[in-house]
């Protein structure tokens, strides 16, 4: 009798346990995420929308003759095109993409296309992981998008090598969007890996803007290489924030909302001490940017500010309950909101009527906050226990000149920083080995997953 008179006490609690979970998840907006970040400045966020750009050019059969140039064109010289992609060429091995040589901004760009849902190669690349499956330079990434930007690199790394050395002032930026995100973060761990097969190049001049990113590498991975690697999120964008496996959501495509509500219950559930200590759980790689333009209760969007931030913990790991969560993950969109976001840095700029010199002073600022941004990052990863993490070492795009010369990277050595065993770096043959095989004509294929121990 006494049991079946405490039943109502219970239904009550369960109740009210599930009014405040809603309550607070109704409660959680994009804005929380980066509230305590910093403001972006124009000078490291002007290549965003420009890169954008150049992905959507990608879309395009003819560039001279473009069908879906946004408002302003795709800000791209035909002339400067120095290949390009498509399924045919990769036999689905990679998304399409295009190599562009950008003499303006002093940039040779690979840009990848985001997910063609029409495509079976692209969901084979998507589908072929297992958590823990594939570990990379002490941690963990996807295997079917290592193997993509593995397939890249060795049948581009001659062409990206000569354009180094030919113009050794340029940057090399890797840029995708969704799908294409994934393999450009990738490609740019294996590219500062395996640097001899680009000329030696300095570990500086190469970056990455991943735009809309994939969760493509543990945490500890994503904190290291924060100083070549960026990520771009608009507002609610379901996909970053997202800790199912890639392969789980694409496979329940037409039934994403589902989904994305029933993980949202159970992360919820799991304390996020929890998370950080699973060396298998997958990130958005890098630095973070995060474009918010709506403000909770408030219809309509607002002026774009962009925040952004090297964080450990809190890195985008609440699913946003919002009609705008796949919306935000259009690229259209992204260049859209990304571009009035930088038209207005500049006005603030010119308003301000900077000076030249002072305007140089902010930009060695900016270097030395990044910096140190960046080491107090990896520092608080070894703080809380983050598997794998290692201790900041002084190497890395925005360290001084000379340092990056006598990097643990450089030297051969794994990027882990100061670590206490240390590791070297895998051989390039070492990785082909392992990813791909060879057919009876000799050209490399795929190998057939199999799980590492």
């Amino acid at each position: 009798m006494s049991i079946i008179c405490g039943l109502p006490l219970l239904e009550c609690v369960y109740c009210l346990a599930c009014a405040r979970w809603a309550w607070k998840r109704c409660l959680h907006t994009a804005g929380h995420d980066s509230e305590t970040w910093g403001h972006a400045s124009a000078v490291e966020f002007e290549p965003v929308p420009r890169l954008c750009r150049y992905i959507l050019a990608v879309y395009e059969d003819d560039l001279r003759q473009p069908l879906w140039e946004p408002s302003g064109g795709y800000g791209i010289n035909p002339d400067g095109l120095i290949l390009k992609k498509t399924y045919l060429d990769t036999k689905g091995q990679a998304p399409p993409y295009v190599l562009y040589l950008d003499h303006d901004h002093a940039d040779i760009v690979l840009a990848f296309r985001g997910l063609n849902l029409a495509k079976e190669s692209d969901y084979a690349v998507l589908l072929d992981n297992k958590l823990g499956q594939r570990k990379f330079d002490g941690g963990y990434v996807h295997n079917g998008l290592l193997k993509a930007a593995g397939w890249v690199l060795n049948a581009e790394h001659e062409v990206l090598k000569d354009l180094g050395e030919k113009y050794p002032n340029y940057t090399l930026t890797f840029t995708g969007h969704s799908l294409g995100s994934g393999v450009a973060a990738l490609l740019t761990m294996v590219a500062v890996q395996n640097r001899d097969k680009l000329g030696n190049i300095d570990r500086r001049r190469i970056r990455c803007y991943a735009i809309a990113p994939a969760r493509c590498m543990s945490l500890n991975l994503a904190v290291r290489y924060a100083d070549v690697i960026n990520s771009i999120v608009l507002q609610d964008d379901f996909l970053p924030r997202t800790a199912t496996p890639l392969e789980d959501i694409f496979k329940s495509l037409f039934c994403l909302p589902c989904i994305l509500c029933l993980r949202c219950m159970r992360d919820t559930c799991i304390p996020e001490e929890k998370m950080i200590k699973d060396p298998r759980r997958l990130y958005a790689p890098g630095r973070l940017y995060h474009i918010v333009e709506r403000k909770p209760f408030r219809l309509g969007r607002f002026p774009p500010v962009v925040k952004t931030a090297v964080p450990v913990d809190g890195r985008f790991e609440h699913i946003v309950l919002s009609c705008n969560a796949t919306s935000d993950h259009a690229i259209i969109w992204i260049e859209r909101e990304a571009q009035r976001a930088l038209d207005l840095m500049l006005e603030k700029d010119h308003v301000m009527e900077i000076p030249a010199k002072q305007k140089m002073e902010r930009q060695e600022t900016l270097v030395k906050e990044h910096t140190e941004e960046y080491r107090a990052a990896l520092q608080r990863a070894v703080t809380l226990a983050v598997p794998h993490a290692f201790s900041p070492s002084p190497y890395g795009t925005f360290d001084e000149e000379g340092q990056g010369e006598h990097s643990p990277g450089s030297s051969g050595e794994s990027s882990f920083g100061s670590s206490r065993k240390p590791q070297s770096k895998e051989n390039w043959d070492e990785l082909i080995e392992r990813l791909f095989d060879k057919d009876e004509s000799g050209h490399i294929v795929l190998k057939k997953s199999s799980r590492d121990d």
